[in-house]
């Protein structure tokens, strides 16, 4: 803002009247058109009333040329893109031009300069502008903004792939970032004092409406990002609602509310919007105990708890309490009475808050993040929420009373998460290969259960409704039948086509005869270089589920496996054991027959088998015990082994580093920092030693293997233990 101090509101309205001429065929020509606008400017709380000429230059029709009718002029004229009178338009009509670093957005010869529509440098303002524009037809609608498929954020990060919506995105993003604010930092040499005040060091504002920056969320990092946190990325919604003018009517900016009520069911008008919740946000965010209230609500109560962080640093730490107030820029002044309100003679900008250390600017920049775009809730309320549970929890390290945490939430249940690494991990490359895009897209899955394809997807934000559901009015599921395995077995539930949609992607990406097949030809014993571990991949409850059918796990030669585990009527499918949004156990089913269970911990107590399958003695523990320790001993089991074969390296496991096996170059039997990496690959495989590695991942990676097939798991380490010359002289196989 060029005026920081003035505030102009109009009192009187356009003394001279004037309307926006239609375009005439080919017959037109320009004429300037000049109003006189009475305000009355406020400085330092002195008022006085002022007449402000504007001009604008219009395109008027030459009499005898028929005019061209405009489309959606109507619509346009009352849109907050024309409402001359705003302080959007009128801010500079005292400076006589609208300035290159708000041209911009504010005036359309600004936009059609920044975009190159004029001829000139594309992605800069070249100069001022002229005032008594709006956002005029021509800014959207020119021989640019036609072809225009990408856009440029503050942060500079490019996205590009866009359609029509590229012309909303390039005002609606704000205009600073993570990148500027710590930048601010860095400038005064303050990276290393978090703590530090800097009356140099001032508020960094977003800006308004930077709709594009909350949807957009991690990948052009409009708030500030916390190092070493994952955000979510462009939230996902689903494929027919997915840019602006999908949502918003392009020429009235109104949102096209009765299509969102086709599927949000019981919403009677606009407002109720903020109400809504769906089943992909099945924790408490704000921790006060509602999972009823509408996502903006948990936005408000995070909002709410990071107030009292702020306020709380900046009078403990800083000994300079601060106020925030939305209405008087810059937003965040000295709290003179320290009440934590911006009072009216605190709030202006001669009591600007200058005490700004780099931990509460960057609280204090995301608090405005989480405001300034007030559909927050829809465009991208996952990010938001996360950027105020950051910046919580940053000023909680600095606080002897830290705001409590404890019963709010980051993240949301699996399928939901979409700032985590399942679906995170191709950002970089752009895209989600086919290979994965089955389990790791939003559209993936879908396509694959009605063409049978699995191609590249556009990276996802979590799975989404339409991943499921086939019909996201009555919210029905796509019916399958029939799920093919890697093994190419083809199972299912036969009563339960809702659970074979899990077990599409529960399943694992191997099987026992992968890991044959990569050893074929080789001796048992006999190190070679050219092989690699092969991961089971994750969460296959339904390769262990279906046991000997599908053959998940590696099954040795000559041996027996059970096949799969049948459980009681009520409690025999993914859905019936699970619920199938938040993928927790449904404890209270299973606390009917199993007396004792009140938690999901209490489920490793379950056992019904007396037999002592791992030997220690204990016939007490439950089948979770059982597997666990048969899962240790397969490990010292695999470290004993290497160390009896010439040529093969120590053996270390690291079950959050890939490809999780190393060498263990100090030979201390534990996987060391400098040891878990992908350069430290265990790389002296034997086919015995692949075997029994693969069979340890694959317990390792279905936590819930002692309920989903407890007696194929064991039988499976039990003769991956006796493979590598293990003592199991004690155990028994099931």
């Amino acid at each position: 803002m060029s005026h920081p101090t003035r505030r102009i509101v109009i009192v009187l309205g356009f003394l001279l009247l004037f309307s926006l001429a239609i375009v005439a065929c080919g017959g037109t020509e320009q004429v300037e058109v000049t109003r006189v606008v009475e305000v009355t400017r406020e400085v330092e709380g002195e008022a006085e009333p002022v007449e402000v000429e504007v001009t604008r230059v219009v395109e008027v029709e030459v009499e005898g040329e028929p005019a061209v009718e405009v489309p959606f002029i109507d619509l346009w004229t009352e849109s907050p893109h024309n409402r001359a009178e705003d302080e959007a338009f009128v801010h500079w009509d005292e400076d006589g031009e609208i300035s290159e670093s708000c041209a911009k957005c504010h005036s359309t010869p600004g936009f059609k300069d920044y975009v190159g529509a004029d001829g000139s440098e594309v992605n800069v303002v070249n100069e001022p502008a002229p005032l008594g524009s709006t956002v005029e037809c021509t800014a959207c609608h020119n021989e640019v903004t036609v072809d225009m498929t990408s856009v440029l954020f503050p942060s500079g990060i490019e996205v590009t792939d866009l359609g029509d919506e590229a012309v909303c995105l390039q005002c609606h993003q704000g205009r600073e970032s993570t990148v500027s604010v710590n930048e601010s930092i860095s400038e005064l040499g303050l990276e290393g004092d978090p703590d530090t005040a800097n009356e140099e060091l001032g508020f960094r504002n977003i800006h308004y409406y930077a709709a594009a920056a909350t949807m957009y969320g991690t990948v052009v990092k409009g708030g500030f990002e916390y190092e070493g946190k994952a955000y979510d990325a462009k939230f996902d919604h689903v494929p027919e609602y997915g840019t602006c003018i999908d949502c918003h009517n392009p020429h009235t900016l109104e949102l096209k509310y009765d299509e969102c009520s086709q599927c949000h069911e019981g919403l009677t008008s606009e407002e109720e919007l903020e109400n809504v919740r769906m089943a992909g946000s099945l924790v408490d965010y704000d921790g006060d105990g509602d999972m009823s209230e509408g996502i903006s609500m948990e936005i408000d109560g995070l909002r709410e708890m990071l107030y009292t962080a702020i306020t709380t640093y900046s009078d403990e730490v800083l000994g300079q309490p601060v106020a925030y107030s939305g209405e008087a820029y810059p937003y965040f002044f000295s709290d003179l009475n320290a009440d934590g309100e911006a009072g009216e003679d605190e709030a202006n900008f001669g009591n600007r808050y200058s005490s700004f250390s780099p931990r509460l600017l960057k609280a204090a920049y995301n608090y405005q993040v989480s405001l300034k775009d007030p559909g927050r809730f829809a465009h991208g309320g996952k990010y938001i929420i996360q950027l105020l549970y950051d910046s919580i929890e940053d000023l909680n390290e600095a606080l002897s009373t830290p705001v409590d945490l404890s019963a709010a939430h980051r993240l949301d249940h699996g399928h939901f998460a979409g700032s985590e690494e399942a679906f995170r991990h191709w950002d970089e490359d752009g895209a989600v290969p086919g290979s994965c895009s089955r389990c790791h897209s939003a559209a993936g899955l879908p396509l694959f259960i009605e063409q049978g394809a699995e191609i590249e997807q556009p990276t996802a934000n979590g799975l989404n409704c339409a991943t499921c559901h086939s019909d996201l009015t009555t919210f029905a599921l796509y019916e399958v039948t029939e799920v093919p395995f890697p093994s190419g077995a083809t199972l299912a539930f036969e009563d339960s086509p809702e659970s074979n949609l899990c077990i599409n992607c529960h399943q694992g990406r191997s099987w026992s005869g992968s890991v044959e097949s990569a050893v074929e030809g080789l001796g048992d014993d006999e190190v070679a270089e050219n092989l690699r571990f092969i991961n089971i991949h994750y969460f296959a409850a339904g390769a262990t589920l279906f046991g000997n059918q599908a053959q998940g796990a590696y099954q040795y030669a000559g041996q027996e496996y059970v096949g799969q585990f049948e459980h009681v009527g009520p409690f025999n499918t993914c859905i019936e054991c699970h619920d199938a949004h938040m993928l927790t156990v449904v404890v209270d089913g299973c606390a009917n027959c199993h007396e004792g269970v009140e938690s999901e911990e209490d489920l490793q107590t379950i056992r019904v088998s007396e037999t002592d399958f791992d030997g220690d003695g204990d016939v007490e523990e439950g089948l979770a015990g059982e597997v666990g320790t048969m899962t240790d001993a397969l490990y010292a089991a695999i470290q004993a082994y290497v160390a009896g074969v010439d040529g093969a390296a120590a053996i270390v496991y690291d079950s959050h580093s890939y490809p999780y096996f190393f060498t263990d170059l100090n030979e201390n039997g534990e996987a060391d920092p400098d040891e878990a990496n992908y350069g430290n690959r265990y790389a002296t495989w034997t086919p015995t030693l692949l075997r029994a590695a693969y069979n340890y991942q694959y317990a390792q990676k279905d936590p819930g293997a002692f309920a989903h097939n407890g007696q194929y798991v064991l039988q499976v380490l039990y003769d991956s233990i006796n493979a590598v010359g293990g003592d199991v002289s004690a155990m028994t196989r099931p």
